[in-house]
């Protein structure tokens, strides 16, 4: 008997498909969304005036900032770690979506802004399932044969 678990990992250990130049492209797209998260966490911890102001104009108290530079920081880590990439992007899915409830609630521009950080989860999402055989076998695109 075939289970599904053995296909999983059957998957997994055979899948030859993706050549080094497709992992590289899902390192370089992972690596635009990462540079972006990251300088955004460091503004936060640094405590950067523009990023007081912003956070001021979007309806929060400043004293906020650090620890979400310290929340958003830790997901990139975590994102980092081929182990629990997995889990960074989930993580990383669950901040941005707040950040687009919060720019949908202050009524800020559909496209340019609460949509953004949905774009960015994309870029997290499209390069891991470049980069990580487990994902492409859990989430085929194309039927098996």
């Amino acid at each position: 008997m075939h289970t599904v678990t053995q296909e999983f990992r059957d998957t997994i250990t055979t899948d030859q498909s993706h050549s080094p130049g497709v992992l590289w492209t899902g390192r370089i797209i992972s690596g635009v969304a990462v540079a972006f998260l990251t300088l955004d966490a460091i503004g936060k911890l640094l405590r950067v005036q523009p990023v007081l102001d912003g956070t001021r104009q979007l309806g929060y108290p400043v004293e906020v900032v650090f620890g979400l530079g310290v929340t958003l920081m830790s997901c990139v880590l975590v994102y980092l770690v081929p182990r629990t990439a997995m889990l960074g992007a989930v993580l990383l899915t669950g901040y941005l979506g707040g950040a687009v409830a919060t720019h949908v609630r202050v009524s800020n521009p559909i496209f340019t802004h609460a949509l953004f950080p949905t774009y960015v989860a994309a870029l997290l999402w499209g390069g891991l399932m470049l980069r990580d055989a487990r994902l492409r076998a859990f989430v085929p695109w194309r039927r098996q044969s």
